[in-house]
């Protein structure tokens, strides 16, 4: 299995592929959790344009994607909030693709990234139900810190400090 993990424009069609494929995952889940029933298709296609990812763009932000092959199968951003925190964020891989090791190569590479772009911190949040995310960023390191935003559906705040 070869795993390359490449920068990507956030504007560009694979970009726009995986943003979608991860938005409608994580707003699936939390609907089907809360009130049984998937994401209405008007507002998933609001928040996916929204949202368009040029917060990943350098100079204060990097977008990665994890290629499986020649498959796009998962990406991961990464962008300054100061000259030293960056936000590790949009951490995703296609499900058919999960348990072959690209998830701990993203955050790696994005944890590269945000030391190039200056960064000694890396902090995140998440969601209790992505149990999945919660023990990846716990195995690579991260630690659950304090409340760091007001995200609505933030649950659970990691740290890492990116200095060897």
């Amino acid at each position: 299995m070869t795993w390359t993990i490449t920068p990507e424009p956030f504007d560009s069609p694979v970009a726009a592929a995986l943003w979608r494929a991860y938005y409608t995952e994580v707003s699936d889940r939390w609907y089907l959790l809360h009130e049984s029933r998937r994401t209405d298709p008007e507002e998933l296609e609001r928040e996916i344009a929204a949202r368009t990812g040029s917060e990943l763009a350098l100079p204060d932000g990097q977008l990665l994607v994890a290629w499986h092959e020649d498959t796009a199968a998962g990406s991961a951003g990464v962008r300054l909030l100061d000259p030293t925190t960056a936000e590790l964020t949009r951490v995703f891989v296609h499900e058919g693709m999960r348990g072959r090791g690209g998830a701990p190569r993203l955050v790696r590479a994005a944890e590269e990234a945000a030391r190039e772009l200056g960064a000694k911190v890396m902090i995140l949040d998440t969601r209790h139900d992505l149990v999945e995310a919660r023990t990846l960023y716990t195995h690579l390191g991260y630690e659950e810190t304090e409340r760091h935003n007001n995200d609505p559906y933030a649950e659970h705040w990691f740290r890492k400090s990116l200095i060897n």
